[in-house]
């Protein structure tokens, strides 16, 4: 027979484990940038980056901020990964660039991400109004960066709804 003490463990064990089971469910968004597009983007962002003669970081993500293509470009500064890669979170997290973001969190409309930043260089990328992912680039000033991803969303969709 199961002293009480036991069937308290295992309740609290059997909620906890099917919280997390929950927790996993809601999360697992299928990702919606596939290889093919990601690898269509970055062509485009890439050879403009490259036409105009900047060295960037140029990072790819689905719609839940998991990256899908790297690609840092010789000459780019040693940070610039760091930093695309929070304004990827930010454009992820709210659907804008993270310019708009930006500018929302400075006019006090939007409450800051940890760990995001506020400048320009992020994009959205959205496809039949969904969207799919974020194309963000760091290594020259923000809105060149910005740029070089709005070069790479467009190739593939929108950067807006």
């Amino acid at each position: 027979m199961m002293s009480r003490f036991h069937k308290y463990v295992m309740t609290v064990l059997f909620l906890f484990s099917s919280a997390l089971v929950f927790a996993q469910g809601a999360e697992d968004d299928p990702s919606r940038m596939t290889y093919e597009l990601a690898t269509t983007a970055m062509v485009a962002a890439e050879a403009y980056a490259r036409e105009q003669g900047w060295n960037v970081t140029i990072l790819i993500t689905d719609q839940n901020n998991n990256p899908v293509m790297l690609r840092r470009l010789d000459g780019a500064g040693a940070r610039t990964f760091a930093f695309a890669t929070s304004k990827a979170l930010v454009v992820n997290a709210t659907g804008l660039t993270s310019g708009e973001y930006g500018a929302g969190v400075a006019a006090g409309d939007i409450e800051e991400i940890e760990g995001g930043v506020t400048f320009a260089g992020g994009v959205p990328v959205y496809q039949n109004g969904q969207l799919i992912g974020a194309v963000a680039t760091s290594g020259v000033r923000a809105l060149q960066d910005e740029e070089v991803s709005i070069a790479g969303a467009e190739a593939i969709g929108s950067v807006s709804q």
